[in-house]
């Protein structure tokens, strides 16, 4: 075996105990995850009136829900039904690489809705001027291109790195893989930081400042502005909100890494990969007027041929 040719998890007795439930639970939560987000996504390819800004960024998030449920959920199946859960230090990185990209091109996409909103409510007549296609085009090419970028360079820079231990904490790899090298790098360590504030707290600054805007601008108008706003902008809000305290757990897991029992970072990092990805399409798919009014009528479809088909 290469000096870092594996890397190990290792499952605790609690879920070794319980590997075949935990394989059922998990295998319903990634058919709903896929079945959820597809729906969503279908439903705003489909209708043309879903075809605006804010509609596509959010089918880009839950695109995104879709490909990170991918990258994670099989190889997490596979695991639990395996004496021995391991994976190559390559595909380690790889799930790392992707993992975070998303991560950030979350952050990304929020903002970039925040900022739909914002030119939406506050500068109404300059919309369809300022969010044309190639705005949207370049937004969700950089929500996308930026933090593969970034998350690329430490990535690329840990490839060849001697591990000094073999045995990652956690069900899947992130930046816990960090507490395995022998000589952490501290140019690697400052980048890493320089990462966290371009695609995560520098969006979520933005995503309060349009909000705050947003906010002062709505409390000037009437209460029917202010019920329309909150019905489009609150769906956003409960997504951010959602997504930052699960990505600040997951950053405190990575941090406390010795001090935090197996059993509390095994439930937080389920919890990471499967309410942001589960909630999302519920929140828009009810509290977006619109979307809801498509999704209601396809479900009534759907029962209306299940009956014939009975009958």
């Amino acid at each position: 075996v290469k000096k870092y040719s594996r890397t190990f998890w290792v499952l605790e007795d609690r879920v070794e105990k319980y590997r075949f439930l935990y394989f059922v639970i998990m295998l319903i939560a990634y058919i709903l995850i896929l079945c959820s987000n597809f729906t969503i996504v279908y439903l705003i390819v489909v209708h043309k009136d879903l075809h605006e800004p804010m509609y596509v960024f959010i089918a880009a998030l839950l695109i995104n829900s879709i490909l990170l449920s991918t990258v994670v959920y099989p190889k997490l199946l596979i695991d639990f039904l395996s004496e021995k859960q391991i994976i190559s230090y390559q595909a380690c990185l790889f799930q790392i690489c992707v993992y975070y990209a998303i991560s950030g091109s979350e952050f990304l996409l929020l903002a970039a809705m925040a900022y739909d909103r914002y030119v939406s409510i506050c500068k109404p007549l300059h919309y369809p001027t300022i969010m044309r296609k190639a705005t949207v085009i370049i937004l969700l090419v950089l929500s996308w291109l930026l933090p593969v970028c970034h998350t690329a360079v430490p990535v690329i820079g840990n490839a060849q790195t001697q591990l000094c231990s073999f045995t990652l904490k956690g069900i899947f790899c992130n930046n816990s893989i960090n507490h395995l090298f022998c000589v952490n790098s501290r140019a690697l360590l400052i980048f890493g930081l320089v990462v966290l504030f371009n695609i995560s707290l520098l969006p979520l600054l933005f995503i309060l400042f349009t909000y705050t805007m947003i906010f002062i601008t709505t409390y000037k108008s009437c209460g029917q502005v202010r019920k329309k706003v909150a019905n489009t902008c609150l769906p956003h809000l409960l997504v951010l909100i959602n997504y930052s305290c699960l990505f600040t757990f997951e950053m405190t897991i990575v941090r406390l890494d010795s001090d935090i029992a197996k059993t509390a970072r095994f439930v937080m990092a389920i919890q990471m990969i499967t309410c942001n990805p589960l909630c999302n399409p519920i929140i828009y798919g009810i509290k977006m007027k619109e979307i809801y009014k498509h999704l209601k009528r396809l479900l009534s479809v759907q029962l209306i041929s299940s009956d014939l088909i009975l009958i």
